[in-house]
C-alpha cells in the first residue's frame, strides 16, 4: 500500500477490524519510511457492475453515487451514517448476487432503494422516490402516500389543523 504522504510502498498494518457486517474490513497502517499513519478499508467486490440508465447510457456503478443519494433523503431524519452504510453494502451485495448479468438497470437500484428507505424511515422513503420517479403534482405525492402502511396514523402526529395552509 502506498503511503499518502511520501508515497513509500513500506508501511506495516498495526490494527485490523472487520465493520459492517464483516463486508468491510479497516486496517491502520504506519508507514515505515516516513512514520505517518493512515487507513485503508477493503470491500469484496464480487464483479464489476455496470448499470444501464433510462437513456440506454452505461455507466459503472457508483457506490458513493448511491450514498449520496441516500444521505440526500435521509437529511435531518434520525437515520446515521452506519444505517446508510449498511444500506449501501445491502444493496451492492443484493446487486451482485440476485442478478446474472453484470448489468443492472437504473430502475432496478431505484426500486431496492426506495424499499429499503421505506422500512428505514417513511420520510426518507418519500424524499427519494419524489426525485426518483420525477414526481411533478401533488397527486403523485397523494398515491404514494396511500400506499405507506399507517399513513393514516401521520395524521394523528401532525399538530395543525386540518384547514391550515401549512
Amino acid at each position: 500500500m502506498r503511503c499518502p504522504y511520501c508515497n513509500s510502498t513500506d508501511s506495516r498494518v498495526t490494527d485490523s477490524r472487520p465493520d459492517i457486517e464483516d463486508a468491510i474490513i479497516r486496517r491502520r497502517r504506519v508507514c515505515n519510511q516516513c512514520g505517518a499513519k493512515f487507513t485503508t478499508v477493503e470491500r469484496v467486490q464480487m464483479r464489476d457492475l455496470m448499470v444501464r440508465k433510462n437513456s440506454g447510457k452505461l455507466e459503472a456503478f457508483d457506490r458513493e453515487k448511491l450514498r449520496r443519494s441516500i444521505k440526500l433523503a435521509c437529511r435531518n431524519r434520525d437515520v446515521g451514517d452506519e444505517q446508510i452504510e449498511k444500506l449501501v453494502t445491502s444493496i451492492h451485495r443484493r446487486l451482485e448476487t440476485e442478478t446474472a448479468d453484470d448489468t443492472v438497470t437504473s430502475a432496478m437500484v431505484g426500486e431496492m432503494v426506495s424499499d429499503s428507505l421505506l422500512n428505514l424511515d417513511p420520510i426518507a422513503f418519500v424524499r427519494f422516490v419524489s426525485v426518483y420517479r420525477k414526481f411533478s403534482r401533488i397527486s403523485d405525492f397523494k398515491k404514494i402516500l396511500d400506499k405507506i402502511p399507517d399513513a393514516d396514523n401521520d395524521a394523528a402526529v401532525c399538530k395543525l389543523p386540518k384547514n391550515s395552509l401549512f
